[in-house]
């Protein structure tokens, strides 16, 4: 038994509307899909990172990966990292080991019929999920209407919204968004907020101090994740969890990221797929926190039902949108939750529907 093929696609969707955070906007996003195959079975995996990561997978990867047997996923991925040595780990190197990764951890649940948390071994029926959008580009209607479908219409009692617009130089917008946002999802959901790394230091702790006033537990960047004493300063003195961690692109970036925030995130899209996610949270539990799946939802879900110290999952609509688009198989949130795994369908239950990908496709 052994991996016989590595495929690559890539396929940009535009958004339903145009978008923005603190620090850049779009108006598409492009998700570059792997399927490894042995025999007849086929696993799946993406990352959402330029086309430009699926040349990577075909010139970089695939002569590492092919031929090697299905069984030995920690294996493969070592064999990736060493190889793409020269080429640069962090950022779209990793970004294609990870799509890589996670097909041959699907791959495998698969060759051996068994549903991916149980592959790895559930210790959760359900993950807890947070909607999260909430752009900088929608008008107070639009913000409203996508907050509450989720917490009113499906029952997401916890959702995020982008602050931080124009490099931090709209606070006085970012805290009358917020206000809007508490009104439309009422006083007992969960409210979060992302600032995209916007803010200087003094900033964000006075924004901080705000958010506290509208009941916001959940403040994200609030400075650059490259400026770890920032984030540990305002991690001491606002009432939020600040939380950080999804440009992580290897195992040590999460041991520097641990100390100084309250929660750790990190992305198995970008970090080095599920293998090197799973080693994450590991090292949050081992300092006594508790991790969060960044984007990806569908990429995530199986994987965050198998460690204890997981807090939630984020439906960050974008990625939502495209996986229940591209592929089959797509959890459904309704109620806030989702129960990975529960279909007993083998690997994370999911397919690639080629035909609907066609008019996207760039690769």
């Amino acid at each position: 038994m052994k991996i016989e093929r590595l495929d690559v696609t890539a396929c940009t969707v535009p958004t339903d509307a145009p978008e923005a955070d603190a620090t850049l906007a779009w108006d598409e996003t492009t998700v570059v899909v792997v399927e490894a195959r042995s025999g007849t079975t086929t696993g799946l995996g993406w990352t959402y990172a330029p086309a430009d990561a699926g040349s990577v997978i075909r010139d970089l990867l695939r002569g590492h990966v092919l031929d090697r047997s299905p069984m030995d996923v920690a294996g493969t991925n070592e064999a990736m990292g060493r190889a793409v040595r020269n080429a640069g780990r962090p950022g779209l190197v990793s970004c294609a080991i990870s799509a890589v990764d996670i097909a041959l951890w699907d791959l495998k649940a698969r060759l051996l019929q068994l549903p991916l948390p149980q592959l790895i071994g559930a210790v959760h029926d359900t993950v807890p999920v947070y909607g999260s959008g909430g752009f900088t580009t929608y008008h107070d209607t639009h913000l409203a209407t996508q907050l509450t479908g989720w917490v009113h219409g499906q029952g997401i009692e916890r959702v995020k919204i982008k602050i931080g617009e124009a490099w931090g130089r709209a606070v006085e917008r970012d805290l009358a968004r917020v206000g809007h946002a508490r009104d439309a999802i009422g006083p007992h959901a969960e409210l979060y907020v992302d600032a995209n790394g916007a803010y200087n230091r003094k900033q964000a702790v006075r924004v901080g101090h705000a958010l506290a006033e509208h009941g916001v537990g959940w403040f994200e960047e609030p400075v650059s994740s490259d400026d770890l004493e920032g984030l540990r300063v305002v991690r001491d003195l606002v009432v939020c969890d600040v939380a950080a961690g999804e440009y992580g692109y290897m195992l040590p970036y999460f041991a520097r990221m641990a100390p100084v925030v309250d929660c750790l995130q990190a992305d198995a899209t970008r970090c080095g797929g599920l293998t090197v996610w799973l080693r994450a949270a590991a090292l949050a539990e081992a300092t006594g926190l508790e991790i969060s799946a960044h984007c990806a939802p569908h990429a995530h879900a199986h994987a965050a039902a198998c460690v204890p110290n997981v807090r939630h999952l984020e439906w960050f609509h974008d990625h939502a949108r495209i996986e229940s688009t591209l592929f089959t198989g797509a959890l459904d949130p309704t109620g806030g939750s989702v129960r990975p795994g529960a279909s007993g369908a083998p690997g994370h239950g999911m397919s690639f529907r080629h035909e609907t990908a066609t008019p996207y496709r760039v690769l």
